[in-house]
This record gives C-alpha cells, sequence and structure tokens, in this order.
C-alpha cells in the first residue's frame, strides 16, 4: 500500500509550478542547503539519497532540486538501461512534498545549511532554474561517476572553482569502488552477487577523494570537511527527520550461498554416483554448460557492447565462459564425447585458475560467494576430463 501512496504523490506533484520564467531574487533570509537522506530496505533506496533545498522564508520558497529522477515511461527505457544509456533528471519540488517519502520509510533526514553569501546563494539559485529548464535538465547518468550523489560536488567545484577545497583526511582510507558499494550491501545477498558479477575490473582501482562522494553518505562527511575560500563550507547542521538507520538482516536459507552450496553437494552426489556407474549425467552437464555460457555471454555484452563505465574487462567471464553456452548441446544429442574436448576442458579450468591468480593479486575482486560455483565446476569438468578418456 506504501508504494502506491509514494508513486500517487509522485505523480501528482510532477506537475507542481513553482515559479515564473524569471528567477526570483533571494533575500538575506535565505539558505541553500544540501539534504542527506538515509538507506532504505529496496535496491533502489540502499545507497541513500542526495538533494539541493533552497528555502526564502521572504518569498515563500521552499524547494527541493533532486537529480535523482527518472522516467519509466521513457522509450526503450529498459533497453537503455540495459545499455548504459539511462537518462535522469533534474526535478523540482516542494519540500513537504519530498519529504512526505521519507516520513512513509521512516528514514532519518539530515541538512546541511551551506555558509555562502547572497550572490553566492543567487548564482546557485540561477544555476539549478536554468538547469531545470526543459532543454537542460535531462543528465546521462551512470551509478559511480554521474549520480545524484556525486553531481553535488561537481556542482560546487563548477560554481565555485579552486576556492571549495574536499579535504580527505577524515577518509580512515580510500576505498576502490567495489568496496564502497559492498559497504551498503549484505555480501550474500543476491543483490550484492549479481553487482559483483556484473561489474568489472575497472571498479577495483581507488576512488579519489571527490569519487567517494557518489554514495550520499560520503558526500554528507565531505561536506563536514570541505572549505571554501579557507571558511568551513557548512555553516551549521540539522536533523530533519530522526528516525533509526534501516537494518538489511538477510534470512539465510534464501541466501545464494546458502543455494551454491546445495547445488555443490547435490553435484557432488550426482558425480560420486556416475562415476561409480561409469555414466554421466546429461541433464546436469547441459545445464551447467548452458547457464554459465548465457552469464558469460550477457557479461560479455556489457563489456564491449555498452556504454557501462563500470562493467568492461570482467574476468568473471574465465568462469562463465561465453562458448560454454554453445558446448552444452554436446551433452545432449551426442553419445560419445568428441575428441577435442578434452583440450577444451583443460582450457576452462586453466582460466579459472588464472582468474584465482587474478583474485590473489587484486586484479579484480571476486564475490566471495562464487566459491562453491566454481567447486561445482572443476569437480564436473575434471570429472568430464576422466570420463572422456574412457
Amino acid at each position: 500500500m506504501r508504494y502506491w501512496i509514494f508513486f500517487l504523490v509522485l505523480f501528482f506533484s510532477s506537475g507542481t509550478t513553482l515559479f515564473s520564467q524569471e528567477v526570483p531574487m533571494l533575500t538575506e533570509k535565505s539558505k541553500i542547503s544540501l539534504l542527506t537522506c538515509a538507506a532504505g530496505d529496496e535496491l533502489y533506496y540502499a545507497f541513500g539519497h542526495s538533494a539541493f533545498r533552497v528555502q526564502d522564508s521572504v518569498l515563500g520558497i521552499d524547494v527541493v532540486y533532486n537529480y535523482g529522477t527518472f522516467d519509466f515511461n521513457r522509450p526503450n527505457f529498459y533497453l537503455n538501461f540495459v545499455k548504459g544509456r539511462l537518462i535522469y533528471s533534474l526535478s523540482r519540488r516542494s519540500f513537504d512534498r519530498f519529504l512526505f517519502e521519507y516520513e512513509l520509510e521512516k528514514r532519518w533526514v539530515r541538512e546541511q545549511i551551506l555558509n555562502l553569501s547572497l550572490d553566492e546563494k543567487n548564482r546557485l539559485f540561477a544555476f539549478f532554474e536554468t538547469n531545470y529548464l526543459p532543454e537542460n535538465r535531462d543528465y546521462l547518468y551512470d551509478p559511480l561517476l554521474n549520480n545524484c550523489s556525486s553531481i553535488t560536488g561537481d556542482i560546487l567545484k563548477q560554481q565555485f572553482g579552486d576556492a571549495i577545497v574536499f579535504d580527505g583526511s577524515y577518509l580512515e582510507k580510500q576505498f576502490t569502488f567495489r568496496q564502497l558499494v559492498r559497504q551498503h550491501l549484505n555480501i550474500n545477498s543476491w543483490a550484492a552477487f549479481g553487482i559483483d558479477v556484473a561489474f568489472g575490473s575497472v571498479v577495483d582501482r581507488k576512488a579519489t577523494v571527490q569519487e567517494h562522494m557518489f554514495l550520499p553518505y560520503y558526500a554528507m562527511r565531505q561536506m563536514e570537511n570541505t572549505t571554501k575560500n579557507e571558511k568551513p563550507l557548512i555553516e551549521r547542521e540539522r536533523v530533519v527527520l530522526d528516525y533509526e538507520e534501516h537494518q538489511n538482516n538477510g534470512f539465510f536459507p534464501l541466501s545464494p550461498l546458502f543455494w551454491f552450496t546445495l547445488l555443490f553437494l547435490f553435484t557432488a552426489i550426482v558425480t560420486y554416483f556416475d562415476y561409480k556407474h561409469h555414466g554421466r549425467s546429461r541433464w546436469l552437464d547441459f545445464s551447467l554448460f548452458l547457464v554459465t555460457g548465457l552469464i558469460g555471454l550477457f557479461l560479455l555484452f556489457l563489456w564491449l557492447a555498452t556504454d557501462h563505465t563500470s562493467t568492461p574487462y570482467n574476468f568473471n567471464v574465465f568462469w562463465a565462459f561465453p562458448l560454454n553456452a554453445g558446448i552444452a548441446f554436446l551433452f545432449i544429442f551426442q553419445d560419445k564425447l568428441p575428441e577435442w574436448l578434452p583440450k577444451y576442458l583443460w582450457t576452462v579450468l586453466g582460466l579459472m585458475g588464472l582468474m584465482v591468480l587474478l583474485w590473489v593479486f587484486k586484479v579484480q575482486i571476486f564475490s566471495p560467494v562464487l566459491i562453491p560455483l566454481l567447486l561445482i565446476l572443476a569437480v564436473r569438468y575434471v570429472f568430464l576430463l576422466k570420463f572422456a578418456r574412457v
């Protein structure tokens, strides 16, 4: 029910017109602030949210500029999502309507009021209004490099240049993009597993101090450690909504590690009986090869045929080997395995070994949930090597 209410609020607020064509001049009573919103239970809420607030009690203005808006009704929305060409937009809503969603979800909201002169406030306000024009409001979204949170640092740098200094001394260390994403997800969840598999080795480089700001919590902390003309950027902070942080406690029997471990035990038992009875389970081999091959083809597509910046050079294709999708049909339609199959099996085993080396030397960090899957494939590949010699 809460989602229906949320979507109704979005619908009725989308057409709100708050200003005329001419941007009003803010008064001395005005404030511009950064809002940081807590993470929620759903994947699209898992990392929190950032937005700018402009308020002026004299002019009766209290609006939120939100760069995290997207439209499911855009043509080819899902295709563009897969291709890495997803368009996000700047939206403008009243502060009360913006806050309503977080009241429903019981998620905290904190506000950091920026220490700006009146001229700087008006410059930033005019920038938001110009950016909100229909011809300017859309931008190419990137989950790690250009999202509602990272854009806050970009805007400050664009508007105030070298006067803005991001001090990274508050960071425990500079994390990689993969480490930063994992901080907000249960690693033994289907969402984290899918993201880890889809990400390539490019996300295993350390993020710069400013790049940490793609996560709203880091953007909030960074604002506390940012200066403008050698003075603190934040004038003061306050809690708008005070709720406890949402805790995502996964249910282990529904987790990927549980199911992959069961699949490993099942594969080991079937392989033992195949070995004892000098036979092979065609449907098991067909399924393993087909599924891993299709996953590999999809990862190769993300790497080579999309605009995603986070999916290139993905060495998960060493276990999800794309050619497996074609090899799979040999196990169904041929009674006798081809003579060249042992060479192929040695190749895929070698690639899995190379993948482990890449993991050890941190060229790419893989999901630990993969370990049962790697054991499944290794057990079956070794068995097929022995069976092919018979």
